[in-house]
């Protein structure tokens, strides 16, 4: 059955202790989630993470890890995932710089790092997702996205695709069909909401991050995908916004249980 799970980023200023950590993990295991994404956490001793997360029964269901310390320090990114029983890792995304982004060379070059280590970590029983913002919807000079260079190029064995269904919508590509197109390929999603305005067939460039729920995304249609493709858990997440982020993360869970029926 799947899962609830917070993305920690969302109360990143809440993590950068061992006791603010500790308090934080508290918090949220008592709103009903389930597990969290570790993301903006530190720096703090991974021992004292995992006593943590033990204590208060959290799942660690994924990172956000540095593609420079899996490339770098892989046997110690191992090490912790294995320590914290964390079966998946992710890079945040690749960032490269403006006036490269559009050059297909910049994305041939990643896809090659990016499988090598998909590869080794593999090995180790962690395979590596890849979580999508919005630049990687520009289209190359070959008429595809980046991110449709991805899908087509990335391994299919060992590389995985953490789908976010707030910057695919700010895309103008609707997330349910992405997830469904991504079957088998994408066990852990972002859930995060916004509120986007619709013009000219695609969603324009004025939008707001929001609660999960009370946007404006298809959520029927999201979750429908998400059970059709076997998404094993779903991670909460808000960037920035009104709301306090505790408060956020607690209102997001109450309407995907209460309203959503999750």
């Amino acid at each position: 059955m799947e899962k609830i799970a917070a993305q920690l980023y969302t109360v990143r200023d809440f993590t950068k202790t061992a006791k603010d950590f500790a308090q934080t993990c508290k918090r949220i295991r008592k709103m009903g989630y389930e597990g969290v994404q570790l993301s903006a956490v530190g720096p703090i001793a991974p021992k004292e993470i995992q006593k943590i997360l033990k204590g208060e029964g959290l799942t660690c269901v994924v990172t956000h890890t540095s593609f420079d310390r899996i490339e770098n320090e892989t046997a110690k990114v191992v090490e912790e995932h294995h320590l914290w029983d964390c079966k998946y890792i992710a890079i945040g995304g690749f960032f490269p710089e403006q006036k490269k982004v559009t050059q297909p060379k910049t994305w041939k070059d990643f896809v090659t790092r990016f499988n090598k280590a998909a590869k080794l970590l593999a090995a180790e029983g962690l395979p590596l997702g890849y979580h999508n913002h919005f630049h990687e919807f520009i289209k190359l000079p070959d008429g595809l996205t980046c991110y449709e260079h991805l899908l087509r190029e990335l391994d299919p064995i060992n590389a995985w695709f953490e789908v976010d269904t707030y910057w695919i919508a700010a895309s103008g590509k609707e997330p349910s069909a992405m997830i469904r197109k991504l079957a088998h390929r994408v066990p852990c999603v972002h859930f995060k909401d916004g509120k986007l305005t619709f013009r000219d067939g695609a969603w324009g460039p004025d939008f707001k991050i929001t609660e999960v729920g009370d946007g404006n995304l298809d959520w029927p249609a999201i979750i429908d995908a998400c059970k059709y493709a076997g998404v094993q858990w779903y991670l909460v997440e808000r960037d920035n916004g009104d709301m306090e982020p505790f408060a956020s993360l607690e209102r997001s869970f109450h309407n995907l249980r209460d309203r959503m029926g999750l």
